[in-house]
């Protein structure tokens, strides 16, 4: 925390809010968001100001003592592949694409990646480094297995808990999948929990294919699986401030992949100390909206406090 503290501390010098409450000790728990917003032709917006925002902390207004246009601070990513059978059909263009989008989001100097695939494990191909080379050898690495096993919900706690969990400014899984887990012994909302105070995004990447043993299609089985995956997928995104978007002939996996480095590139820096004297560690939820109408706000809806 302290290290981040400092982040926020060189940021704000830098920036606009200079003049902003920037003096934060290292005593004083921030807690810090991050938020994209979007205008009603689904458009980044990114000349708000602190002004423009309003936050409220389980219905109670927070004062924004931290605020920046500009998300400068090292970027961890953690590409996790579903390689699960299910999968094979469209495995190679998401490995090429992959590939291609670490090697432009990634600044050698200050960012850094991991690979991580599930099937019928969940194993790190690679830990973090900022090596396109070593990041695309691991991606070559990615196999589909014999067995059927998708342990979806697993790979998101044990990528959280071992890999971003210790890790400090901006964090998020790049999730590729068709969001169906098969066999894990964590749940969703498990899942969802261990990246929330992980203090990950997941930007979730759905690929909606046929499924490998198909359904008759009218049938209620056939209906389940089909919706199913995007309401995953859209979970886990919505429930930890990151994006869904679904791969299809209109949204290749590449132009998904821009418009995630977009919004990576055009996030607003929010922090706040919280005015709550509850002592228990229970979950409070955020609401962060803005003055301007027809604008969406998209981040995290709450946190564990540390």
């Amino acid at each position: 925390m302290t290290r981040f503290i400092g982040y926020l501390l060189l940021a704000a010098l830098a920036g606009d809010c200079r003049s902003q409450d920037a003096a934060f000790s290292s005593d004083v728990k921030v807690v810090s968001l991050l938020a994209t917003v979007r205008d009603s032709s689904g458009k980044v917006v990114g000349n708000l100001t602190k002004d423009d925002f309003r936050l409220e902390e389980d219905g109670r207004p927070q004062t924004i003592r931290y605020f920046s246009r500009e998300s400068d601070l090292p970027l961890t990513i953690v590409l996790l592949v579903d390689t699960s059978r299910s999968m094979e059909t469209v495995f190679e263009p998401e490995r090429a694409a992959s590939i291609r989008f670490l090697e432009q989001v990634l600044r050698e100097d200050r960012d850094v990646a991991a690979v991580v695939h599930f099937d019928v494990k969940v194993q790190a191909l690679q830990n973090f480094t900022s090596s396109r080379e070593k990041l695309s050898a691991a991606l070559s690495r990615l196999k589909i297995p014999s067995r059927v096993s998708t342990l979806l919900y697993e790979g998101i706690r044990q990528s959280s808990e071992s890999l971003t969990r210790k890790r400090s400014g901006r964090k998020a899984f790049i999730l590729l999948s068709d969001g169906m887990d098969i066999r894990s012994r964590t749940s969703i909302g498990t899942a969802i929990e261990y990246a929330q105070r992980a203090d990950t995004m997941i930007y979730s990447v759905l690929f909606n294919h046929p499924p490998l043993l198909p359904f008759r299609p009218g049938t209620v089985a056939a209906e389940a699986r089909r919706n199913r995956g995007p309401r995953v997928m859209r979970r886990l995104a919505r429930e930890t401030g990151g994006g869904f978007f679904e791969v299809s002939s209109d949204s290749p996996i590449d132009t998904i992949y821009a418009q995630i480095e977009n919004e990576l590139r055009n996030q607003y820096s929010i922090g706040f100390t919280s005015d709550s004297n509850d002592a228990t560690g229970k979950y409070r939820k955020l609401t962060l909206t803005t003055a301007k109408e027809g604008l969406v706000v998209r981040t995290r809806d709450g946190y564990y406090p540390k």
